[in-house]
């Protein structure tokens, strides 16, 4: 990983999402902000959720400051900083931890992607039984519907994940006491 590096070419890469990262040699982590970016539009696009794309100016603004703030460092303070990415998904689903709930919930996110996407190329067909206005009313809802209640689900689980956590770290201090 060098360090001197053009600052033209610095501001250039930097106006895409992971490029400035990558052209700084953190590859990991370039790689890491590229996806996310990539992958949030793709998500919009597929799954019609507009909202979503709410989330890019925010990587965006991320990964440029970012660049600039690597490229200001002094040499010490670059050569120390760890190319690494962005999420850790060992640390955020660790699993060897993992019990049944958790795989039933991974099961269950699996299977309404699948069937999303089943829904997805069964609407030709569909268009053949079903009146054009409530053809496109029920096509443009179904994936829509399905990833919000998959949201909805997931941050119940989260939430009733953390209130436990809270138990029982109180029982242990009265436990303690």
């Amino acid at each position: 990983m060098t360090r001197k590096k053009n600052g033209f070419l610095t501001l250039l890469f930097s106006l895409m999402p992971g490029a400035g990262e990558m052209y700084m040699g953190f590859m990991k982590q370039g790689v890491s902000i590229m996806s996310v970016f990539w992958i949030l539009i793709f998500l919009a696009a597929f799954l019609s959720i507009g909202p979503v794309l709410f989330i890019l100016p925010i990587l965006w603004c991320y990964s440029f400051f970012n660049v600039h703030n690597i490229r200001g460092m002094s040499d010490d303070e670059f050569y120390g900083l760890e190319d690494d990415y962005l999420f850790h998904m060992n640390k955020i689903l660790p699993m060897e931890q993992w019990n049944r709930k958790q795989n039933n919930l991974l099961a269950a996110a699996l299977i309404v992607i699948g069937a999303a996407m089943l829904w997805d190329y069964m609407t030709d067909y569909l268009r053949w039984l079903i009146p054009n206005e409530i053809y496109w009313n029920i096509v443009d809802s179904v994936p829509r519907i399905c990833v919000s209640l998959l949201l909805i689900v997931g941050g119940l689980y989260l939430i009733r994940g953390k209130k436990r956590e809270l138990e029982q770290k109180e029982e242990r201090e009265d436990f303690m006491k």
